[in-house]
C-alpha cells in the first residue's frame, strides 16, 4: 500500500520549554487534581493529546481544484505571454509550481474529464474519442475523497452523464453551458438566471457554443456565467463551517466559446497591437477550406487574420475575467486563514486552436489544442523538510497529464492507494524531488471527430512531438524547442529520418496492447474508422 508518511510522534516530541514550565508549577496546588486527570486520560485517551504516547494530528489539508474549459497553455502570463493579464494565476505559479509540459491526452471535453475522474489513460478509462462519460467507474476521485472523510463540493461545469450524477460529490451547483443531455435537466445557473432576469436571454449574444465569432457580452456582466460561478464559490467559502476537510472543485465554463467577454474585459485587449498572430504552418494548406459544418460551428477554414484576432480578444478577456474570480476565491481563503492549509491545483480540460493552422476548436494534437496550463500551490500542506525548503517559483518540464491529478490529491489527503490502480503519477513526487524518476513521454490521441481525416495518435516529451494520422498513415514531426508553434513538419525531411523512426517505434510499442486495427506484427496500421470507445469503457451501469 502507498500512503502519505505518518506524522505521529512519541512523548519525546514535547517542547522542552513547555515541559520545563510545567515542572515549575506548585505541586501542592495540583495534588488533588492529578489523580482525577489520570483517570480522565485513561478513560478518554482520544481526548488527551499525549495520553496514548502520540501527539495530536494536525488538521488534514483542504483541496481546491480550479478548472477552466478550453484554456490553451500559452494563454497565461506565467507561461511567457506578455499580453494576457492573469495576475492571480501567475501568483499560484510564483508561490508554487508550473508544469510547462502539461497535456490533455484526448483534447476534448468528456475524455479529458474522464482522465481527471479516474486517473486513467484513454484506452483504460474507455474514451479515446468524444462520447458521454461513463455513469460509473470502479474508482472515482470525488468518491474516494468522500470515503476518506472529505466534504466534496463541485461548482460550475462538470459535464457528467447523467448531468446530476455526482460521482462522489455530495453537493453540485451546476452551470452546463446550456447543455441538456439528461431529460428535463435545467442547470442551477439557468434556474438562477430565470429568477433574477426573467425578461433577459441567458445567451444574449446569439453566438453558438462552438462558434469562432466573438463580441462583448450583451448584458450586464453580473449575469455572466463566469461571475455566477465565482459568486457561488465565494459564498460557499464564506459560510463554510464543516469540521471535515474540504475538497472543492470550481470549474468555469469559459474561456470556451462563445468568446463573449464583458465590455471592460474586451476593452483591455481590443486596441492592443501586440496580440499574438495566428500560427500558419508550412503543412496546413489542407485545412484552409472551410469545413462542411454550418458557418457558426466550423472546425477548419482560413478565415483571415482579423477573425483570429477578434477571437483572441474575446478569449483573452474571458480568461482575465476568470482570473479575477480566482482572485476573489483566494482572498476568501486568506481572510478565513485557510489558504496555507489548502492544496490548490489549476488546469483545463484542453486548449483552443483559435485559427492556428486554419483550425478551430479542439481535438487536435497540436499544442494550442492539447497543451494546458497546470499550476500547483501547496502552501504548508507539505513540510519544508518534504520540499527541501522550496516554497515556490518552480518550473518543471516533465511531461504531465490530467490523469496525474487523482493520485496527487489522494496523496495530500492521506488516502492509501496502489500505484497499479492508476496510469497517472503523483505530481507531489516532483515537488518533493524535481529530479525524481518520471515518464519519458506522454501519449496523445483523438478518435474521429468533425471529419474522417481527424483521427490520430501522438507522443511528446515536450521537446519533440510525433503525430500519426490513421486514415492515410500521414506523419508529422515537430521540434518544439526550436519551433514551439509547430509551423515546420520535419517528417518528410531525410535528415530527420532517424528521429522519425525512433518516435514511430515508440508509437508502435505504445499501441501494442490494443493490437489490430492499431498495429500488426509490431507495425502501425492505417485505420479508416476511429474507435470512439475502447473495450474498457464501463458498460454495466
Amino acid at each position: 500500500m502507498k500512503s502519505r508518511h505518518s506524522i505521529d510522534c512519541s512523548m519525546n516530541c514535547i517542547n522542552p520549554l513547555t515541559f520545563e514550565m510545567a515542572m515549575t508549577i506548585d505541586f501542592k496546588r495540583w495534588r488533588f487534581w492529578i489523580p482525577a486527570l489520570v483517570v480522565f486520560a485513561l478513560t478518554f485517551p482520544d481526548m488527551v493529546p499525549f495520553a496514548s504516547g502520540q501527539s495530536a494530528k494536525p488538521e488534514r489539508p483542504n483541496i481546491l481544484f480550479l478548472m477552466t474549459d478550453q484554456h490553451r497553455g500559452d494563454a497565461l502570463g506565467a507561461d511567457g505571454n506578455q499580453v494576457i493579464q492573469t495576475p492571480n494565476l501567475d501568483r499560484l505559479a510564483d508561490e508554487g509550481a508550473r508544469f510547462r509540459c502539461a497535456y490533455s491526452t484526448v483534447p476534448s471535453c468528456t475524455p479529458a474529464r474522464s482522465a481527471i475522474l479516474t486517473g486513467l489513460s484513454p484506452w483504460h478509462h474507455g474514451l479515446p474519442g468524444f462520447s458521454a462519460m461513463a455513469v460509473k467507474y470502479e474508482r472515482e476521485m470525488p468518491q474516494m475523497l468522500a470515503d476518506a472523510g472529505y466534504q466534496t463540493v463541485g461548482i460550475g461545469k462538470m459535464h457528467f452523464f447523467p448531468q446530476r450524477n455526482g460521482h462522489g460529490f455530495e453537493t453540485m451547483i451546476l452551470d452546463e453551458s446550456g447543455r441538456v443531455d439528461s431529460p428535463g435537466f435545467v442547470s442551477d445557473y439557468r434556474i438562477w438566471f430565470k429568477e433574477v432576469a426573467p425578461d433577459l436571454n441567458p445567451e444574449p449574444n446569439g453566438i453558438g457554443w462552438n462558434s469562432h465569432r466573438a463580441a462583448p457580452y450583451a448584458i450586464d456582466e453580473k449575469f455572466h456565467p463566469t461571475v455566477w460561478t465565482g459568486d457561488r464559490a465565494v459564498e460557499f467559502l464564506e459560510k463554510y463551517d464543516d469540521e471535515r476537510p474540504l475538497f472543492l472543485k470550481v470549474s468555469f465554463a469559459r474561456p470556451h466559446s462563445p468568446y463573449d467577454a464583458p465590455q471592460r474585459y474586451w476593452d483591455m485587449y481590443a486596441d492592443r497591437d501586440d496580440i499574438p498572430l495566428r500560427a500558419v504552418g508550412d503543412w496546413c494548406e489542407r485545412h484552409a477550406q472551410r469545413g462542411k459544418r454550418h458557418a457558426d460551428d466550423l472546425w477548419q477554414g482560413d478565415l483571415g487574420e482579423d477573425a483570429a484576432r477578434l477571437a483572441r480578444i474575446g478569449y483573452y478577456g474571458n480568461i482575465t475575467m476568470i482570473d479575477d474570480q480566482i482572485g476573489r476565491i483566494l482572498k476568501v481563503l486568506e481572510d478565513r486563514k485557510m489558504l496555507d492549509n489548502t492544496l490548490i491545483l489549476m488546469t483545463s480540460d484542453h486548449g483552443d486552436m483559435l485559427g492556428d493552422h486554419h483550425l478551430w476548436r479542439k481535438t487536435y494534437g497540436y499544442d494550442a489544442s492539447a497543451r494546458v496550463p497546470m499550476l500547483l500551490r501547496w502552501g504548508k500542506t507539505l513540510s519544508a523538510a518534504e520540499t527541501d525548503g522550496r516554497n515556490g517559483g518552480l518550473v518543471l518540464s516533465q511531461p504531465v497529464e490530467l490523469r496525474d491529478i487523482m493520485p496527487t490529491f489522494l496523496d495530500v489527503a492521506g488516502v492509501a492507494y496502489e500505484e497499479e490502480w492508476f496510469d497517472g503519477r503523483n505530481l507531489l513526487s516532483l515537488i518533493r524531488n524535481p529530479e525524481a524518476p518520471w515518464r519519458e513521454y506522454i501519449d496523445l490521441e483523438h478518435a474521429t471527430c468533425y471529419a474522417p481525416e481527424n483521427n490520430w495518435t501522438g507522443l511528446t516529451d515536450g521537446k519533440i512531438k510525433y503525430i500519426y494520422y490513421a486514415p492515410d498513415a500521414r506523419e508529422q514531426l515537430f521540434d518544439l524547442a526550436a519551433d514551439p508553434n509547430e509551423e515546420h513538419n520535419l517528417a518528410p525531411l531525410p535528415e530527420h529520418g532517424q528521429t522519425l523512426e525512433l518516435w514511430r517505434s515508440r508509437m508502435e510499442e505504445h499501441l501494442q496492447e490494443r493490437g489490430e486495427p492499431y498495429v500488426k506484427d509490431g507495425k502501425l496500421l492505417p485505420r479508416p474508422q476511429g474507435i470512439i470507445r475502447s473495450p474498457n469503457y464501463p458498460v454495466k451501469q
